[in-house]
This record gives structure tokens, C-alpha cells and sequence, in this order.
């Protein structure tokens, strides 16, 4: 079970972007992370007329390494590490380590 889903809210915890907030667009294979508004970059394309894309220069958010973000916590509004617990009924769900609250109740 992975500890970050897509749709999480998350801070970045380490880089250039530090202290910044934003959702998880999507989690890639090799470890990485989309995090909107976080870690954009400028990339120069060439137009291609057959597929409809113009060129030019487009901005867009670069995947960040799962080390260098954590769970946003609301109810101590800080960042927070994740466990993994079962459920008497056999569910699995994550919790905040430092209040306990459950994330998927």
C-alpha cells in the first residue's frame, strides 16, 4: 500500500519549493510525484499542425522524488509521517503517527 494517493493534499518538505502546498496530480512509477502548482518548469516545444499543439513555451509541473514530500495534517496544520494499520475487519488505512486520526475511515 502506497503511502501518498493521488488527491492528497501534501507539503514539500525539502528543495527549492520548500514549504509549499498543493494536491497530487499523479504518482509515477519510479517513486516520483505531480504535485500541482509545485516544481514547474519551462519547456520549449515544437508545434507539431497534425495533432493540433501549438509551439512555444509551456509551463508545467515536473515530478518531485516521494522523499521530498509529506502528508499535509489539518488538524495540526504540519507536515506528518503516515503509518499503515488493519482494521479489525481486515481493512488497511493510513493514519497520522503523531494524533493518530485514520485518513481512509
Amino acid at each position: 500500500m502506497k503511502k501518498i494517493r493521488k488527491g492528497d493534499n501534501v507539503i514539500v518538505i525539502a528543495g527549492r519549493d520548500k514549504g509549499r502546498k498543493g494536491a497530487v496530480i499523479a504518482v509515477l512509477d519510479d517513486d516520483t510525484v505531480l504535485v500541482e502548482n509545485v516544481n514547474r518548469v519551462k519547456r520549449h516545444t515544437r508545434g507539431n499542425p497534425q495533432m493540433g499543439r501549438q509551439g512555444g513555451i509551456i509551463e508545467k509541473e515536473a515530478p518531485l522524488h516521494v522523499s521530498k514530500v509529506a502528508l499535509f495534517n489539518p488538524g495540526t496544520q504540519k507536515a506528518d509521517r503516515i503509518g499503515i494499520k488493519r482494521l479489525a475487519d481486515g481493512k488497511r488505512v493510513r493514519y497520522f503517527k503523531s494524533n493518530g486520526e485514520m485518513l481512509d475511515a
